[in-house]
């Protein structure tokens, strides 16, 4: 089904169940090359007069190398059926494996930006700010997330230049 261009303002979703829940894939790269991870963390608001979507990722990802380097990425929502795709996107990595392939997503470009086909709903986001979380400014519950030597998440925040829904 083809997607249709939305004002962000127009989303109806709880961003709660579609992050937190449903999940979403965090693609970054351009037609030369990309990478998506799946992702549960992040969130949509405000900032600077500007709709915004953040979200979070450990360096020792391969998706990380791209956002690095991206002006653009995107975040790309599916619907339940899509479930054991997400899985493996998170699960496995791109340097080792054609995870697109793998899972039968069409990617498609924004502005050069990467998303799927296959996608419910997607925000092209510009990004706008990064930084990596700081262990001392942490609460112990963000302390015990990281207590097993894992990679500190850094924080992408984009400004939602394009929203998409499927019709």
């Amino acid at each position: 089904m083809p997607l249709i261009e939305i004002a962000p303002a127009d989303l109806q979703e709880n961003p709660f169940d579609l992050i937190g829940k449903r999940w979403m894939l965090i693609t970054a790269g351009s037609e030369d090359g990309f990478n998506s991870m799946t992702a549960s963390w992040g969130g949509m608001g405000s900032l600077w007069n500007k709709n915004v979507a953040f979200t979070f990722i450990r360096p020792e990802r391969y998706t990380y190398t791209f956002a690095e380097k991206s002006d653009l990425f995107s975040l790309t929502f599916f619907e339940e059926s899509y479930r054991e795709q997400l899985y493996i996107m998170g699960n496995a990595s791109g340097r080792d494996i054609d995870k697109v392939a793998q899972c039968g997503f069409t990617p498609v470009f924004s502005d050069g930006c990467p998303y799927y086909r296959e996608a419910s709903l997607v925000f092209i986001c510009k990004k706008i700010y990064f930084n990596d979380l700081k262990t001392e400014n942490m609460s112990p519950l963000g302390k015990t997330v990281y207590s097993n030597g894992a990679g500190i998440h850094r924080m992408y925040i984009g400004e939602i230049v394009r929203a998409l829904r499927k019709v």
